[in-house]
C-alpha cells in the first residue's frame, strides 16, 4: 500500500529527480534533489495555471467568434431591412405618383366635360350671380376675312 501511494504521488517526480541527480552529480545530492522537487512542484503549478489560462483564452476566443458572427448577422439583417424599407418607399412614391396622375386625368376629363357643357350655355347659365344678362351666344367672325369697310378704306388711299 505504501508503495502504491509513493508510486502514485512521487513516482514521476522521484524518477525524474533521481535521473537528474545521476546526470549532474552535485556535491550535495540531497539538497539538490530537495530543491529540484520544489522546482518541479512550482513547474507543475505553473503548467496547470498556463493550461487553465489557455482554456480560458480558448473559451473567450470562441465567445468572441460567436459575438462577431452575431454582429455580422445583425448588420446583414439591418442592411436587408434598409433595402426592404427603400423598396417600400419607392413603391409608395410610385403609388403616389400614379394617384397624382389619375387625379390630374380625372380633373382634366372633368374640365373638358365642363368646357363642352358650358360652351352651349348662355352667360347667365354659366354665372351664378343674380341678375346676370341672359345673352345668347355670339359667334365671332374669323379675323383674316376683310370686311367691305376695310376694303373701301384701302381703295381711298
Amino acid at each position: 500500500m505504501e508503495s502504491t501511494y509513493l508510486q502514485k504521488h512521487l513516482g514521476t517526480c522521484l524518477t525524474q529527480g533521481l535521473a537528474e541527480v545521476a546526470r549532474i552529480r552535485p556535491v550535495d545530492p540531497i539538497e539538490y534533489l530537495a530543491l529540484w522537487i520544489y522546482k518541479y512542484k512550482e513547474n507543475l503549478t505553473m503548467e496547470e495555471l498556463r493550461q487553465k489560462e489557455m482554456a480560458d483564452l480558448e473559451r473567450e476566443r470562441e465567445l468572441a467568434l460567436i459575438e462577431q458572427e452575431m454582429m455580422e448577422r445583425r448588420k446583414a439583417e439591418e442592411l436587408m431591412f434598409q433595402q426592404v424599407r427603400q423598396q417600400q418607399l419607392e413603391l409608395e412614391m410610385q403609388e403616389k405618383e400614379r394617384q397624382r396622375i389619375e387625379e390630374l386625368q380625372r380633373a382634366q376629363e372633368h374640365l373638358e366635360k365642363d368646357t363642352v357643357a358650358d360652351s352651349h350655355k348662355t352667360l347667365a347659365e354659366i354665372s351664378d350671380r343674380y341678375g346676370a344678362p341672359k345673352l345668347s351666344r355670339v359667334e365671332e367672325l374669323d379675323e383674316p376675312m376683310l370686311s367691305d369697310v376695310a376694303l373701301n378704306i384701302d381703295q381711298d388711299l
